[in-house]
């Protein structure tokens, strides 16, 4: 009971609030796309994004804008673009144009930071902005309502585009072919990781926004072996496991993204003993 009393008085906070209601968006949109990431073999693309993400905010720092969403978010986006398209490239693969978008734009953003820093704590601004720890406590309204607004345009594309968005996971070949237009899904798949990377920086940390897309995924195919049932299965664990680690995190005072990803891992380990006992169910 003093458990209980305990997180209903925490509750009275709006900033828990807006924490919860974030977090299960953010992670509900980011298993949806997750499940396609990673069968195209771009499961990476949300850490090179998100390090894209973190250049693009201390570019935005430096020049002392006050909404840094105005130039991260389009940033952002281009570069999902071109990673897909050059991951195309028979002469850059996708992991090593990945692995060279994501540590120049790391390494750029925190070279600007030291050289134009405003803060006396650019040790504490940097680990807040990697990893998250005190982003729980600087969600605005406006933060949350923008998120709840392009959650539900993620959640009606993905829904609405879902036949063209399975064929070109398994097969851009044939989905050619048939007359797809397998470029211009390719580009909506990018805007829309793009767009659940730069909202997912401000609860979880740059650094851990790959687990959101990753681990869901990977513990559903433990179990499920159909893409739909993947996908169902990958959402509602994600929207539970980044449910608890945000409570979790609340009540014993850890890092919101590292404990979520601390609940991720725990939910791969369960999924991975139920699959190899179970044997995978064939639906």
């Amino acid at each position: 009971m003093s458990l209980l009393n305990n997180l209903a008085l925490y509750f009275e906070y709006p900033f828990v609030r807006y924490a919860l209601i974030v977090g299960i968006l953010i992670s509900l949109c980011s298993s949806l796309l997750g499940v396609t990431l990673v069968l195209k073999r771009f499961s990476f693309i949300g850490d090179g994004l998100s390090h894209v993400a973190f250049g693009a905010m201390a570019v935005a720092a430096v020049i002392g804008l006050t909404d840094d969403m105005l130039l991260v978010l389009p940033v952002t986006i281009i570069s999902a673009v071109l990673l897909l398209s050059t991951g195309q490239n028979t002469r850059i693969k996708g992991d090593a144009a990945i692995a060279m978008i994501s540590v120049g734009a790391l390494a750029i953003g925190y070279l600007l930071m030291n050289l134009f820093s405003t803060s006396s704590n650019l040790s504490g601004d940097v680990c807040t902005t990697l990893f998250g720890s005190t982003s729980i406590l600087t969600l605005t309204q406006t933060e949350v309502i923008l998120c709840i607004v392009l959650s539900i345009v993620v959640v009606l594309a993905f829904v609405f585009f879902y036949n063209k968005i399975f064929c070109i996971t398994f097969d851009e070949s044939f989905a050619r072919a048939t007359g797809t237009n397998v470029n211009l899904y390719n580009l909506l798949i990018a805007v829309i990781i793009a767009v659940i990377i730069v909202l997912a920086m401000h609860l979880v940390g740059s650094l851990l926004i790959s687990a959101l897309v990753i681990f869901p995924s990977l513990s559903a195919m433990r179990v499920f072996k159909s893409f739909k049932s993947v996908t169902i299965c990958s959402a509602v664990l994600s929207v539970l496991c980044s449910s608890f680690g945000i409570i979790t995190s609340i009540l014993a005072g850890t890092p919101v993204g590292s404990t979520i990803v601390a609940v991720d891992i725990a939910a791969f380990l369960v999924f991975s003993v139920v699959g190899k006992v179970s044997g995978g169910i064939r639906k």
